[in-house]
């Protein structure tokens, strides 16, 4: 009998720290738009909602929309959405 390989989970992908965001940039606000739907960041989204890729806003980069964990979707603009005072709230995660 062969063993089938296990199906990666959430478990199996932990970061090894976390730091705070000082200072906004385009990977802090993306950050701000995964953790404001929920998700740790977009290692946890794509290993939770099962995508390949996240829509993103051509012109910026920034993330458009995401399915949150009850299946409702979060819409995002074009420019910056996370304020100066939000920035430290962002949790940065190193693996």
């Amino acid at each position: 009998m062969s063993k089938v390989p296990e199906v990666m989970t959430i478990a199996d992908i932990k970061p090894k720290s976390m730091h705070r965001a000082k200072i906004w940039s385009d990977d802090v606000e993306n950050l701000y738009r995964f953790q404001q739907a929920g998700y740790r960041d977009e290692v946890e989204y794509k290993q939770v909602k099962q995508v390949d890729e996240v829509e993103c806003w051509p012109e910026s980069g920034f993330i458009k929309k995401l399915q949150r964990r009850d299946n409702t979707f979060y819409y995002y603009n074009r420019q910056r959405e996370c304020e100066d005072k939000d920035v430290p709230k962002v949790k940065v995660y190193v693996y």
